[in-house]
Parts: C-alpha cells; sequence; structure tokens
C-alpha cells in the first residue's frame, strides 16, 4: 500500500481524497504563491492561467517533497486553482472588498477554473502533472445575496471567491467539466497521473493513516 501526501491544508481536496477512498496524511507547503507568480511573470509576460496554476502545484509540490521523511515513500500530490475572468487571474480575495468585488464581476456570467496538478513518485523522484479546467456558470446574484455570501467569511480564502461544496454552491447554475477540478482536485485526472507513473489507483485508494503538518515546522515528514 502506496500513501498520498497532499501538499495543502485545504479541507475541499482532503474531503474528496477521503470520499474516493484515500485517506492521506497532509504536509503543507510553505511556498509564497506570489513570489512564485511574480517570478513566473517576469519570465513569461504572457503566462496563461492554466500554466500559473501548474506552476504553483509543481513550486509547492517540490517544497513538500524536498523535506525529509519517515517511511515507506509516499507520492506527494500538490495542486493549485485559479478563476480566469475576461483572461485575467483571480486566486483568493483575502479582503471582503475584493470578494464582493469579484462577485458583481462574474454574477450571471461564466469563468473558467483551472487546476494545477503535480504527482512525484518519493521512491524515484518521477513525476506526473497537469492542468485541468472547468468552465463555471455564475447564477445571477443579488447585491443583498452577495453582502451575505461575502459576511459568512468564505469566499476570502478560496480560489476564485467561491466553493462548490460549501456555503456558495446555490450561486452556481452549472459545470461544464468535471466538478472536482472546480473543488480543487480532478480525480479523473489524478487516476490517469497515477497510471502514468504504472501505478493502479487502488493501491493507493484504501487502508491509509491520517494527520496534518506544516513544512515551516516539520524537520521530518511524519509516517503516512
Amino acid at each position: 500500500m502506496r500513501s498520498l501526501v497532499p501538499a495543502s491544508a485545504s479541507s475541499a481536496r482532503l474531503h474528496l481524497l477521503r470520499s474516493s477512498g484515500i485517506d492521506p496524511l497532509v504536509v503543507v507547503s510553505a511556498v509564497d504563491e506570489d513570489a512564485v507568480e511574480a517570478a513566473a511573470r517576469e519570465q513569461d509576460p504572457q503566462l496563461s492561467p492554466s500554466r500559473l496554476a501548474q506552476l504553483l502545484a509543481e513550486a509547492k509540490g517540490a517544497a513538500v517533497a524536498s523535506l525529509p521523511h519517515d517511511g515507506p515513500p509516499p507520492f506527494v500530490l500538490a495542486c493549485d486553482s485559479v478563476l480566469e475572468v475576461d483572461g485575467r487571474v483571480h486566486g483568493k480575495p483575502g479582503t471582503a472588498d475584493v470578494a464582493r468585488e469579484r462577485w458583481h464581476r462574474v454574477s450571471g456570467r461564466s469563468a473558467v477554473l483551472h487546476t494545477g496538478h503535480h504527482l512525484i513518485d518519493m521512491r524515484d523522484g518521477r513525476t506526473a502533472g497537469g492542468p485541468a479546467s472547468a468552465t463555471v456558470r455564475f447564477a445571477s446574484v443579488s447585491d443583498a445575496e452577495i453582502e451575505g455570501y461575502v459576511a459568512t467569511g468564505e469566499p476570502l480564502h478560496v480560489a476564485g471567491g467561491f466553493t462548490l461544496d460549501g456555503l456558495g454552491a446555490p450561486f452556481v447554475e452549472s459545470i461544464e467539466g468535471h466538478p472536482s477540478t472546480v473543488v480543487g482536485l480532478c480525480l479523473p485526472l489524478l487516476r490517469r497521473l497515477l497510471g502514468d507513473l504504472g501505478v493502479d489507483w487502488w493501491s493507493v485508494a484504501s487502508g491509509q493513516e491520517t494527520g496534518v503538518a506544516t513544512a515551516a515546522s516539520a524537520s521530518t515528514m511524519p509516517r503516512p
């Protein structure tokens, strides 16, 4: 049995993995997303949103994979999501004002959620990865609905300023693409990436323990 270590603190991604039969140990990366994006745009001013999502995932995966680890070598999985609106990238709003502006922008419209994936086999360092995208059709929401949602605090700290598996779900009309991509981890793509590394899905999809650690504080990667 091989363990899967998500390089993310996202409860939504953790729930996706658990609901699909994987119960992983989480090691949160300490990557500065803004710094990664700035460096990437300096090298490529025309950087696409999907490529940015992939670069962020690769940076997080590399950070966690570089930690010492104990026990059988796991797979490290890193993901990152961004929302593309009118060709522009939108990550986590961070503040109520930004979240409010974001919702006024997408109300009654479609946007594309890009999620990058980076999978590392810690036995030999081989990697597999790539972005997945899904088109999100947002409902036409009133000012009062936007204010109510922003007041919950949920949209401030999630990619694109909305959730499909939480309080934002009533304001999403439809999804074109796999819904798990919007939640932050495309499960069909993960299965294919494992296959690219010669790994059967069921070799990682059962019988694992849980736990949480941080890359900033952990001196060793805890035993999965």
